[in-house]
């Protein structure tokens, strides 16, 4: 019926249940050099239950983090040592991962546009060397959005934008802001538009209105049941959100065919996502007629 790109899931959390470790405010990082191979493993993982991109384990390293974890001269070699991890794999797409500066789902402290371009040009160049594609992800702002997009498109490669929204209003961003204001901004330079990093069931309001543009739509929500208070104060780690028991992968599974009957198709799975979910996904868009494509 239709070709579907299914994205692979959290790998954060992944790496954080599989290590057993206590979360650092450098979370996927901190597992990635403490367990050499493991992002390896989960990319492998999550290939093999279908995906067809492998996103990379860049999120969260940024300068202005590292900094703050006494580790700003080890940017360039953390980010080599996560695109081996996912060469390694031998994953058929691979999606360089740019998270937001400073902190996730924080609008408010997201730096203005001089500052922020640079940083997020530096780290696009760095993963165009060895992606497919680029994937700003967990976009809480407008401003965040033109900021990310302006430092990312300037090598090159596809570069899709997903934004993160509201977890009661899925009109809305994270800043409160409109979803329908990201359209021009996503139109003049990304290749495809999603949400990502919120609660499943305020996606499809989103997805409404992103049927309204031209570009490829699509989502991968996260199984947190909150943004906590305590997560949004300085240098939070992931301890400080709980995990759904409700979002099984068969109930998730439910949630993404739900997407991909309004338009999607781009989906997969964000934090608490694991191989398991994205398997059911797979077997559920193939039952369906569906035919898993990369990009």
């Amino acid at each position: 019926m239709t070709q579907i790109i299914l994205l692979d899931g959290g790998m954060g959390q992944e790496l954080i249940h599989r290590a057993g470790d206590k979360p650092t405010p450098l979370w996927s990082t901190q597992v990635m050099i403490d367990h050499p191979g493991m992002v390896a493993e989960i990319h492998r993982d999550f290939t093999e239950a279908g995906a067809t991109v492998a996103t990379t384990n860049t999120y969260a390293i940024h300068r202005d983090r590292l900094v703050d974890a006494q580790m700003d001269g080890a940017f360039n070699s953390l980010m080599d040592r996560a695109l081996t991890e996912a060469r390694n794999s031998n994953a058929p797409c691979i999606a360089g991962a740019i998270g937001p500066l400073i902190a996730s789902y924080r609008p408010d402290l997201h730096p203005d546009a001089d500052t922020a371009i640079p940083l997020y040009a530096e780290v696009a160049g760095l993963l165009a060397t060895a992606c497919d594609l680029l994937i700003c992800e967990t976009v809480a702002s407008l401003d965040h959005a033109r900021s990310v997009l302006a430092g990312a498109v300037t090598y090159g490669k596809p570069v899709w934008l997903a934004v993160t929204v509201d977890d009661r209003d899925g009109t809305k961003l994270r800043s409160g802001e409109p979803v329908q204001d990201i359209l021009p901004i996503a139109q003049d330079k990304a290749t495809a538009i999603l949400v990502n990093c919120s609660a499943p069931e305020v996606i499809p309001a989103a997805l409404a209105i992103f049927a309204e543009g031209t570009l490829p739509y699509g989502a991968y929500a996260n199984g947190f049941q909150r943004i906590t208070e305590e997560f949004l104060q300085s240098r939070p780690t992931v301890a400080d959100l709980q995990s759904r028991h409700d979002l099984t992968p068969s109930t998730y599974a439910d949630h993404v065919m739900t997407w991909v009957d309004a338009g999607a198709t781009i989906v997969g799975g964000c934090c608490e996502v694991g191989p398991a979910h994205i398997a059911e996904i797979a077997r559920r868009l193939t039952a369906a007629g569906h035919t898993l494509a990369q990009p």
